[in-house]
Order: C-alpha cells, then sequence, then structure tokens
C-alpha cells in the first residue's frame, strides 16, 4: 500500500487542487508518484500544487510576512525556533534516514552519516543570530548611523532530488534566521522528506504561514512559483539549463537569485601525492551518491609517473565496491542505484559514445547491472544500479573533446587522462564550463598553493574531497555553475536587504544654525 501525502500551506496539511494544472498546463493529475529506484516500486503519492495552491501559499506567506510574526521577531526568539528545530529533527532522525534511503537509493551508511549532520545548520545560524553585530558607520557630523539587516519577504526554493534533505535545510535555515516567509518546492521524484520537514519546523515554534512545501513539476508548480510578483528572492539548485530558465524569469520581476548548478570537478593528482590516499579521495569523491552531486570527480587528471600505480589501486576500489552492491537498506551496501529509468539512459548514453568513437575504453564498469548481488541476492534488473565505471583515454588526452568530458553525467563514471607538467594539469583542470568545485592530492605545501590558486572553481579541497560545512561558502565561479552562494554568512546576508538608519543627535541650537537650507541671508548650509 502506498503512503499518500498532501501539499503543506501555511502550516497545514491540504489536499493539491488539479483544475487549473488539467486545464491550462496539460498535468494528466494532481498527484506524483514516489518511486524506489532500487526496486522500481511505487511507495507513495504526494499531491501537486496547482497555480490555485501556489496562490494560497505565496499569499499566505506574504501576509505572514506583512505580520510580522516572523519577519519582526526579535533574533533571540528565531534562533530559539532553529536551535528548537535541531532538537525536533534528532528526534525524527530513523525516519528521516529510513525515508532519504527509500527515496533516492542511496546506501544507508551514507544517510546515516548525513542526515544527522543537517542538525549543524540550524545550529549555525542560530548562533548568526545570537552573535550578529549591527554596524555604525563614521557618517560626518553629529549623527549616529547604523545598520540594520532586513528580511527580503516571500522567498522561494527549489531543490533537487540528490539531496533531498541536506539542500533543503542548507537553504531554509539562512532563509528563516533572517525572518523570511518561504514557499519550498523539492524534487518530483524525492519530495517526502521535505514535507516532514513542516510540522517539524511547526513544533519547534514557527509561526504558520512562514513556511509552505509545495510538490509538483517544474514546468507546473516551479514556474508558476518563481513567476509570482510577490516573491522576491528565488534560490534553487539543479541542472544548468533549468537555472538560466528560472533566472530569466526571476530577472524579470527584479527578484533576487541564488543558484547552485552544474558541475564537472577535475581532481588532479601530483606525482607527490600519497597515491593509495589520492585513490580513496577519488572513490569518495567520484561515487559518493553513486556519482549524482554537483560536485562528484568526474574528470581525474594524473601525473604519468604515477598513473600505473593510481590505476591499479582504483580498479581494486572499484571492484569492492561493485562487490559490496546491493540493497541500499543492508547495513554493508557500498553503493546505491540512480534515481531514475532516465538517468541511467542518460549515464548509459554518454559511456557508450565515448567507447564506440574509440577515444576512451572502460577500465572497469561501463555496463548496466543485470544480475543479482553478491551481497545479499538483489535483482539489479529491477533497480538503476550502475556500478563505478572509469574510463582510460585510448589516444592521449583527445578524450577531451567527448561529450563525458564536457557534459555532467550525474552517475558514477570518471574518466581518467594524464599530464606532465604543472601547467599542463592547470589547463586541463580549467577545460570545462564549469566552475564548482576542484581537488588535488599532494604532499608539496607550496604547490598546494599554487595550484589552488590557479584552479578556476568556487570550492578547491586540497588531500580530501566534498567537505561542506555550514560557515563555509558553497558556490560556484561560472556562470554555468550557479550565481551566489550557500552556507556561511554570504548566504545569510543574500536573504536581507541592509536599512540605513541615521539620527542627528546635534542640539537645538546647532541644527537651527545649519540646517535651515532655505534660511534669509548668506551663510554657511550643510550638504550631505
Amino acid at each position: 500500500m502506498t503512503q499518500k501525502y498532501n501539499l503543506w500551506v501555511a502550516g497545514r496539511e491540504v489536499p493539491g487542487r488539479d483544475k487549473h494544472a488539467k486545464i491550462a498546463c496539460q498535468q494528466p493529475k494532481n498527484s506524483l508518484p514516489v518511486e524506489d529506484p532500487a526496486t522500481g516500486e511505487i511507495f507513495s503519492e504526494c499531491h501537486t500544487a496547482s497555480l490555485e495552491d501556489v496562490e494560497d501559499a505565496v499569499q499566505a506567506a506574504h501576509a505572514t510576512f506583512l505580520s510580522g510574526a516572523w519577519s519582526r521577531a526579535p533574533r533571540h526568539v528565531r534562533a530559539d525556533v532553529l536551535e528548537k528545530a535541531a532538537e525536533m529533527m534528532s528526534q525524527e532522525l530513523p525516519k528521516l534516514i529510513q525515508l532519504e534511503v527509500r527515496q533516492t537509493g542511496r546506501a544507508l551508511r551514507e544517510m546515516k552519516a548525513q542526515v544527522p549532520s543537517l542538525l549543524r545548520w540550524f545550529k549555525y545560524y542560530a548562533g548568526v543570530l545570537r552573535t550578529e553585530e549591527r554596524p555604525v558607520l563614521p557618517t560626518v557630523g553629529k549623527l549616529h548611523n547604523w545598520l540594520e539587516r532586513i528580511p527580503l519577504g516571500v522567498v522561494v526554493q527549489i531543490t533537487p532530488f540528490n539531496h533531498p534533505l541536506l539542500i533543503a535545510v542548507k537553504k531554509l535555515a539562512p532563509a528563516l534566521a533572517a525572518g523570511n516567509s518561504v514557499v519550498l518546492k523539492p524534487s518530483e521524484l524525492t519530495p517526502v522528506t521535505s514535507l516532514l520537514l513542516g510540522p517539524m519546523l511547526q513544533r519547534a515554534g514557527l509561526p504558520d504561514g512562514v513556511l509552505s512545501i509545495l510538490p509538483g513539476l517544474g514546468p507546473v508548480t516551479g514556474k508558476f512559483l518563481v513567476s509570482h510578483a510577490l516573491v522576491r528572492k528565488v534560490d534553487v539548485t539543479g541542472g544548468t539549463a533549468a537555472g538560466r530558465a528560472i533566472g530569466s524569469i526571476a530577472g524579470g520581476n527584479l527578484a533576487r537569485y541564488t543558484a547552485e548548478l552544474g558541475g564537472k570537478a577535475p581532481l588532479v593528482v601530483f606525482e607527490q601525492a600519497n597515491v593509495e590516499a589520492a585513490v580513496n579521495g577519488i572513490a569518495f569523491g567520484s561515487f559518493i551518491a553513486s556519482g549524482q552531486t554537483c560536485v562528484a570527480a568526474t574528470r581525474i587528471i594524473v601525473h604519468r609517473n604515477v598513473m600505473s600505480s593510481l590505476l591499479g589501486k582504483l580498479e581494486r576500489k572499484c571492484a569492492y565496491i561493485s562487490s559490496g552492491m546491493g540493497s541500499p537498506f543492508h547495513e554493508e551496501s557500498t553503493m546505491g542505484p540512480l534515481i531514475s529509468s532516465r538517468q541511467l539512459r542518460n549515464v548509459e548514453a554518454l559511456v557508450d559514445d565515448c567507447v564506440k568513437a574509440g577515444t576512451g575504453e572502460a577500465l572497469c564498469g561501463g555496463k548496466r547491472l543485470t544480475g543479482v548481488s553478491e551481497l545479499d541476492g538483489t535483482d539489479f534488473s529491477k533497480g538503476y544500479f550502475y556500478p563505478p565505471t572509469v574510463i582510460v583515454s585510448t589516444s592521449g588526452n583527445s578524450i577531451a573533446n567527448s561529450r563525458i568530458w564536457k557534459e555532467e553525467a550525474f552517475g558514477p563514471v570518471i574518466v581518467v587522462v594524464g599530464f606532465d607538467t604543472e601547467e599542463q594539469a592547470i589547463r586541463i583542470a580549467n577545460d570545462s564550463d564549469f566552475g564548482l568545485g576542484a581537488a588535488l592530492w599532494t604532499q608539496d605545501l607550496s604547490q598546494a598553493f599554487r595550484i589552488s590558486e590557479s584552479i578556476h572553481s568556487g570550492i578547491v579541497w586540497v588531500n580530501t574531497h566534498h567537505r561542506n560545512d555550514p560557515s563555509s561558502p558553497w558556490g560556484g565561479a561560472s556562470s554555468a555553475s550557479g550565481v551566489g552562494s550557500e552556507n556561511g554568512l554570504e548566504a545569510y546576508h543574500a536573504y536581507t536587504t541592509t536599512k540605513s538608519i541615521i539620527i542627528n543627535y546635534a542640539s537645538s541650537d546647532e541644527s537651527l544654525a545649519t540646517d535651515d537650507w532655505f534660511r534669509e541671508g548668506a551663510g554657511h548650509v550643510r550638504y550631505g
């Protein structure tokens, strides 16, 4: 029996209304089937939000913002609610972890590590509220000039399938800390856990109307949301094409815009690296979440003097991961399936095109899994399992002209090429339209500084990968990888506008002497 979920609008569960969706948008029904990608089973259904639902949610968010119940609440009150939200989430962790595994197909070991870490975002932004200082500016004259941080109003957040809870919490925590009202649209593939955030935050003390959660399709629910004239900011994580389309709509309303988009991260292994540590880093950076992350290390650039050693160790690591693939709920499962049949076909096409063109060959993997798991007997053919795949160039670095080098595969597929000099490594690393994440492995400190400064990327890791902390900005260095950053004070500030307050504390006599601009006769008067 499938579990059915309603929308979360202004503090209560409501069914979606499909009247306008059927007429105006040709949406065939008002529910989304949610599939377990490991089995192909539909395990839940979510109502989808129509134009009417979007209008209700945005109007409720706007009215609540104007009421001041949250937007003008003292900062320590908002901090208390965020800290309580962390407490509420900690109590829900077992349920959230199980549902996150079910809807994403990601291995249980991954979700047991990731989901508990989300408490940090609520706690961090609660700390920001408790410690934020208000600048006093050196304005000329007897004037006291200070700045306040003012929330924007109604903001829309659109999140992807690969990290449903992580990315939702990363966006919600700074937006709520700043005092905004939020309408969240989760991915239609993984909406379930995001819907649970509504009642959880309500129990933490968030006033009704501050948060609504509207599952739905991007061209329908998403487009209605980002087009709404009352929306003052749009924050999206997704593909580059969708990000550009959403940005053009938001720009038409002069709404603020933050986007974390595509990536094709380089990972450079220098001769001075610890090769075994580098292989562990490649495996984690490339195959966590089955490679379905925007910062996945998909372009592996290796010094030729350590290439043979690295490939041997990497092949053994991939064999271990493949042998441990099975049900994502198995405690020892190493890697889960891709999210959907569509994503599986995309990965297969990119690998097949490369191999058939003769620019690369598969050192390991390269074909969909269809047998049964060595770990637990899982029937791979029922899900969307694809093994860790390593493509090695067959003709120097000519593979750098292939689709698999240029396009975001969003799967457990990496391409390995060689280099001889630092300059060559930097050139290859920067050979991409993307610029979100990058990594390098070396034990030469000077080299680490030189290369990290030369790689065009919003995030550069040295001897590690995927590190993500609420205090550390996370964003791209190119338009293909997005606009603005998540995390840290920068994200909090992006959800606010500044208000400059200036108070004249001069005496009445001084003001009468200098501030009568149109007084009779000559004499000095102020300007500015």
